[in-house]
């Protein structure tokens, strides 16, 4: 009985399918009803355009205002975090720099690095001032007239 039961109701099902099928085929070639559902759906479409056209003219946000801010509001967030990652990335970068240079016995920031360089730079002044003093002993460098003096014969 179950079987027959369900052979009835799957017959049933199908052909109130077609039916429907062939009402829904005939409303939509019956030339009455479709020029009022174009008529309805461009009603429709005139009254979204002057609801938006009032919106606006109160300053009120569309839906698609907010819609389009939250998109931006999205990908502006999503920017910065993509910035805060690599921020975080360079400090941790830094900070393993910092940690080298002490290891190597200098400051971090350099200091004892700028010192050695001032020291260096001292001793080459000292250098430079002695070899001056070898190669043209006096204080007063000669005019640029007695550099080059002429041999005569």
């Amino acid at each position: 009985m179950a079987a027959q039961d369900e052979g009835f109701r799957d017959r049933v099902s199908r052909q109130g399918e077609e039916a429907l099928g062939r009402l829904a085929e005939e409303l939509a070639g019956n030339p009455l009803v479709h020029g009022a559902l174009t008529r309805a759906f461009g009603a429709r479409e005139k009254a979204l355009q002057a609801q938006e056209a009032a919106m606006g003219a109160l300053g009120v946000p569309s839906a698609a205002d907010v819609e389009r801010v939250t998109r931006r509001l999205r990908s502006v967030s999503q920017r910065l975090e993509g910035i805060e990652e690599a921020v975080d990335r360079l400090d941790a970068r830094l900070e393993g720099l910092g940690e080298a240079l002490e290891d190597l016995g200098e400051s971090p920031d350099g200091a004892d690095r700028m010192e050695g360089l001032e020291k260096r730079l001292q001793e080459m002044g000292t250098d430079l001032a002695a070899i001056r003093d070898a190669v043209a002993p006096g204080a007063d460098v000669p005019p640029r007239n007695q550099e080059r003096l002429a041999v005569a014969e």
